[in-house]
Formats: structure tokens, sequence, C-alpha cells
């Protein structure tokens, strides 16, 4: 069964840096597009970020354009989500997640589009 696992969150002072990482198991993220969502506490889940399985291709919401960027190593079977000048507003817990090439990518934004998602990883941004 494949599995995503994502690392890299924590505690950061506003104006700081973290890099989250998702690494793909029993699988290459060169088959999928890749995703990153996230779930601030009490709020739906929202997309943040993703890329075209070619890597071609990405896409970002308005609320994050200019501070993440999501970028891929397909020899390492990982997506990255850099994100620089945090803020408290960018506190969530922070999904990876795939969709298999042969869909459109132009669903991108859609959660439910994506059928393998990873556990979760914590971003606490303190002001």
């Amino acid at each position: 069964q494949k599995q995503l696992v994502e690392s890299g969150g924590g505690l950061v002072q506003a104006g700081g840096s973290l890099r989250l990482s998702c690494v793909v198991s029993r699988g290459s993220t060169s088959s999928y597009h890749m995703a990153w969502f996230r779930q601030p506490p009490g709020k739906e889940r929202e997309f943040v970020a993703a890329s075209s399985w070619s890597g071609s291709t990405s896409d970002y919401a308005d609320s994050v354009k200019g501070q993440f960027t999501i970028y891929r190593d397909d020899a390492k079977n990982t997506v990255y989500l850099q994100m620089n000048s945090l803020k408290p507003e960018d506190t969530a817990v922070y999904y990876c997640a795939a969709m298999e090439r042969q869909y459109s990518y132009s669903n991108y934004k859609i959660a439910g589009q994506y059928f393998y998602w990873g556990q979760g990883t914590q971003v606490t941004v303190s002001s």
C-alpha cells in the first residue's frame, strides 16, 4: 500500500521559514500530481500548492503566492514545500497528497481528487 510520509513541521516565530518534506513509498513521485493542503484549527482543509506530475506546472493558493514554493525531487521520491515569511495564520496541520497522473491536473485544487494522503505535520507560527 502506498504511503506518504510528511516531516519538517514544528514551531517557528513569525517571519521564519520551514521546509516540509513528503516521501512517497512504494511508488515514484513522477507518477503523480502532488499537492499540499492544510487545515487550520477549527477550519476546513484548504488547498495550498500543487505540482503537475512532470513538475512543469505549479499552482498556489492566493494566500501563499510568493511566500511558499512547491518542488519535487523525483530521484528521491520526495516533494517539498518551502515556506518563507511565515505568519500566525499559516498555523495548521499540513497534508501531502498524490493524484495519479492519468487524471486531469486541472482539478488540482479539489481534495477529493487525491487518492493518497499523508498523516499530516503540524506547523505552528507564533507571533
